[in-house]
């Protein structure tokens, strides 16, 4: 009996919005499904999701109400095979030989649905070629 090959670990970091990390760790979870491990974390717990954030993804049929993001620590950055740095990787921890992607994206702190839209459909975006990269099929 062959032992299954373990999960791609992906960890999204946002330090100063943690909308964005939310955004992309709740796409790469409905859209991978259980074949891959997905975390978000930032520089402090957030009490809430931004309710534009909140309302943009459910818009889509994804519930993030409830999400907070993990503090960033050394061993999340560590024990991840890939991370997603969100507009703040001068604040991440690197690693050498550890794989590191920076996606640049507008921050929609205090913004309305409005805005959040365009951010969120780019993540999106970017969560479905990382799929296909990994060779992962999305689930929807």
């Amino acid at each position: 009996m062959s032992t299954p090959a373990p999960r791609p670990s992906v960890l999204f970091v946002c330090v100063h919005n943690a909308g964005r990390s939310q955004m992309g760790a709740a796409f790469l979870n409905h859209l991978g499904g259980d074949q891959i491990e997905v975390r978000s974390a930032g520089s402090a717990p957030a009490d809430a999701v931004n309710p534009a954030v909140v309302n943009a993804m459910a818009e889509v049929g994804i519930d993030i109400s409830a999400a907070t993001p993990k503090v960033l620590t050394t061993e999340a950055v560590q024990s991840s095979d890939v991370v997603i740095t969100m507009g703040c990787g001068d604040a991440c921890p690197v690693f050498p030989g550890k794989r590191y992607l920076d996606w640049q994206l507008d921050d929609p702190a205090g913004q309305g649905v409005d805005a959040v839209r365009p951010i969120r459909d780019e993540i999106e975006q970017r969560v479905r070629g990382l799929l296909a990269e990994l060779g992962i099929p999305t689930a929807a």
